[in-house]
């Protein structure tokens, strides 16, 4: 039975910045280098944060994840009656994510770059199935022949500073879906910045964010969308 005197004081670093809340889903903008549920040896995660300033709730909080290295909005449901209308839109992948990357510069001849005042929007699809490298793990693998279906839709936004930027829509949920689609020579050819399994350019942060979430609210039936801009 929850104390009705209890008053949750959340840890202050990493800070989880709370987007939008009601009685029956809750989003945030997940920081990097944290966690989207308990680790091995680690606890402190969105999971239990939420858990922690809701312990009202009746749903499994948890209705889908991003890397500990990604920042960006997380959608939880706090509700039963939410958890399975989140859950049956991951299924029906009716709920779009769009991702802001900055990829290392040395592959940029990939996007055939031109004068930058003159750049002209490039777009394109990546399809390239993948599974886990069970001698390597958490590495993922580009495999035709045991990977799951995984596609990428991806448009160039600018350079910054000789670095591409873009946007990254994934059509899938694979582990290391956006992260191997840059990376793969089959893909984009370049990885994205500070990534330490599949770059080059080691940095403070991964250069990967989840700056869009569009989805159906459980119970008003309401199409929201949520933006935070990436921190880079």
């Amino acid at each position: 039975m929850p104390n009705p005197d209890f008053v949750y004081n959340p840890p202050m670093s990493p800070y989880l910045d709370f987007v939008y809340q009601d009685n029956d889903i809750v989003i945030v903008n997940k920081p990097n280098e944290f966690l989207s549920v308990p680790g091995k040896n680690i606890e402190d995660s969105v999971y239990l944060r939420i858990k922690q300033q809701f312990p009202q709730a009746t749903g499994s909080l948890i209705v889908h994840r991003l890397d500990m290295s990604t920042s960006g909005l997380m959608v939880l449901a706090l509700t039963k009656r939410a958890q399975k209308s989140l859950q049956q839109q991951f299924v029906n992948r009716t709920i779009k994510k769009r991702y802001v990357a900055l990829l290392e510069s040395h592959f940029e001849s990939h996007f055939e770059r031109g004068i930058e005042s003159e750049l002209t929007v490039k777009q394109g699809e990546i399809n390239l199935p993948l599974r886990g490298d069970i001698e390597d793990r958490p590495r993922q693998l580009v495999c035709f022949e045991h990977g799951k279906a995984a596609r990428t839709q991806w448009q160039l936004i600018e350079y910054v500073n000789g670095n591409p930027k873009l946007y990254l829509y994934p059509e899938t949920g694979r582990t290391h879906q956006l992260r191997v689609h840059c990376a793969h020579p089959k893909g984009l050819n370049a990885p994205i910045l500070g990534d330490d399994l599949y770059g080059n350019i080691k940095d403070q942060r991964l250069y990967l964010h989840a700056q869009r979430l569009t989805l159906v609210h459980p119970i008003t039936k309401e199409t929201m969308t949520f933006e935070v801009d990436e921190p880079f």
